[in-house]
């Protein structure tokens, strides 16, 4: 007998008393919050969609593949690490029934990074053209004004240390070093002298200095940049004479390409000339520094991401780990909104960055209003049409700019804690989404009431 089952096969091999209690569970279940957000997932065409199968390698999943969504939007709601979440599934019925299993207590999940191998299987196979369009034509009928678009760009930070060009360097210097010690302890040869040592000590005393002087900071950047063509250098030397004794990840190439960017960068950057697609991480070298211009935080580092909300209810427009001006993406946005809800598009309310020229002509000639602040002369009705503006930009500053903080706080979007770049990008997409599915509770249960 298999250790983990489907709740769906068990219920035929259940006694009565059994069977009474999983049926006390399942109603307690579909009466709380948790059983209403499961209802406002099509987890079995989400599934379906991204071509999960329950069978890898000839041998059956735990998780089935609509159990394996379910397991990411609990992650997403809850919040809670690979390891807690993993305890409270084998301890909460809710929990099972929610991702359709069954944990007998003496056999609990022992294997914690299941969750994030489910994670990795997903974010490799998303789409999120697709699944939106799906989760679109599921909350549809449940929708109001699907006509006014309200659009706005948000930046959902990374969890990484605020990049410097020392901190990036040092990093650099040791894992190349910590390399080179390997290989030459793995093939028994001498270790090839250099500087590493005397950089390390000088690298610790200026991170300890409470006030660094400019002249200081220039000297030992100058000192790392040397001693990181060195080690390469020296890496190099080690590899052609040994290479074919030696066994290399794709992990080490990749890693290992980045310093070689960070060593030309870092030297263009010190001999004054500007560099552009600047890495500012190894472990994320996708992540690109974003001038947001905000009084507190003036870049940020992280996925910049451009919503449409229809209804309180958020889709991304374009998502981007590189900066783009969400200005130009106005007509993308309601050409996407008149594509999901299948409704022309009567009114836009955004911020100021979109009301260039181009956007307010496309408005006009489309017969659609704005929100943005008059250009030219006032027309005869220009009290009402202030009015209606003021009410879009109203409208749009507390739904939509309040949903980011929303998903920020509550969602684990403040600084996402994946560890590349497709997981990332299923965080984001899921906790918009689980946000969303919280709204929709409300929504469904005031539709269905006004219906009866």
């Amino acid at each position: 007998m298999a250790k983990i089952q489907n709740i769906s096969e068990i219920h035929p091999t259940l006694g009565f008393t059994e069977f009474d209690i999983l049926e006390k569970y399942r109603k307690s279940f579909n009466e709380s919050e948790l059983g209403k957000l499961h209802s406002v997932f099509p987890f079995e065409c989400m599934a379906k969609a991204a071509g999960l199968s329950d069978r890898r390698l000839d041998r059956r999943n735990i998780f089935s593949p609509s159990a394996k969504i379910a397991l990411v939007v609990l992650k997403a709601y809850t919040g809670f690490s690979d390891r807690k979440l993993v305890e409270h599934l084998n301890g909460n019925i809710h929990y099972q029934i929610f991702c359709g299993i069954m944990i007998p207590p003496s056999l609990p999940i022992t294997n914690f990074k299941i969750v994030s191998a489910i994670h990795n299987e997903i974010a490799s196979r998303l789409d999120i053209d697709s699944f939106q369009e799906i989760l679109a034509s599921h909350r549809k009928p449940y929708l109001d004004n699907l006509h006014v678009c309200m659009t706005d760009a948000t930046c959902y930070e990374s969890h990484i240390r605020f990049p410097t060009d020392m901190k990036l360097l040092w990093e650099s210097l040791e894992w190349l070093y910590r390399h080179i010690c390997r290989h030459c302890r793995e093939l028994g040869i001498r270790r090839p002298r250099n500087k590493y040592r005397n950089v390390a000590e000088s690298y610790l005393s200026y991170c300890k200095k409470r006030k660094r002087r400019a002249s200081r900071t220039r000297m030992l950047k100058r000192r790392m940049i040397k001693l990181l063509e060195k080690l390469l250098s020296q890496r190099d030397g080690i590899h052609s004479e040994y290479g074919a004794l030696l066994r290399y990840t794709q992990d080490y190439h990749k890693r290992l390409s980045i310093i070689r960017k960070v060593l030309v960068q870092e030297k263009e950057m010190f001999e004054g000339r500007k560099v552009s697609d600047r890495i500012v991480s190894i472990d994320r070298h996708y992540v690109r520094p974003i001038v947001r211009g905000k009084e507190t935080k003036s870049v940020e580092f992280g996925a910049k991401v451009n919503n449409i909300q229809i209804n309180g209810i958020s889709f991304i427009e374009r998502l981007s780990f590189k900066a783009f001006n969400e200005g130009i993406r106005l007509k993308d946005c309601i050409r996407m909104q008149q594509k999901l809800m299948n409704v022309r598009v009567r009114c836009v309310a955004a911020d100021s960055i979109y009301a260039n020229n181009a956007n307010r002509k496309f408005c006009t000639k489309y017969g659609i209003s704005t929100s943005f602040v008059r250009k030219g002369r006032a027309a005869k009705d220009e009290p009402l049409r202030k009015v209606f503006r003021s009410e879009l930009s109203k409208e749009r500053a507390t739904r939509l700019e309040g949903s980011f903080g929303t998903q920020k706080q509550h969602y684990s979007l403040s600084r996402i804690k994946a560890r590349n770049r497709k997981t990332e990008i299923l965080w984001i997409f899921f906790g918009i989404h689980t946000a969303n599915a919280i709204l929709m509770i409300e929504k469904i249960r005031n539709k269905t009431a006004k219906a009866a």
